[in-house]
């Protein structure tokens, strides 16, 4: 079982969990070296198992004027379900927002970003700028 837990981007909570994380030589090379970053218009969704309290992963979220912006995130083993479930949890909680959810996402995951409903802006080498538009009720 997968919970997800949200948390202010400069919340110690935040840091105690994800430091580890972020500084593992490892999961800097799954993010092509490119450093975590976070701050007072970040709020981060974490991802955890259920029965031991383990990072599984987590999606940054910026929040823009126009737009919500994923990037920089890291799911274990590149799990589906994780994706799945940090995906519903960023779309739960924005419910009723009238922005658009941007994501800068690694080509390898594409799948998962387009079955939840983004499409493809841009390709670069590695990555793909995706974005989901906001639904008018």
């Amino acid at each position: 079982m997968i919970a997800v837990i949200k948390m202010a981007g400069t919340s110690p909570e935040l840091y105690s969990c994800i430091a580890p994380l972020v500084m593992n030589p490892e999961i800097i090379k799954y993010n092509h070296n490119y450093p975590f970053k976070t701050g007072e218009t970040f709020v981060w969704f974490v991802a955890f198992a259920d029965e031991d309290n383990h990072v599984l992963g987590f999606f940054p979220v910026e929040i823009r004027k126009k737009s919500l912006v994923i990037n920089n995130y890291y799911v274990s083993n590149d799990d589906e379900d994780v994706f799945v479930s940090l995906l519903k949890a960023v779309d739960n909680d924005f419910l009723g927002e009238e922005r658009d959810v941007e994501a800068v996402v690694q080509k390898p995951h594409e799948s998962y970003f387009r079955t939840h409903g983004f499409e493809i802006e841009r390709a670069w080498s590695l990555y793909l700028k995706m974005r989901k538009k906001h639904e008018n009720e």
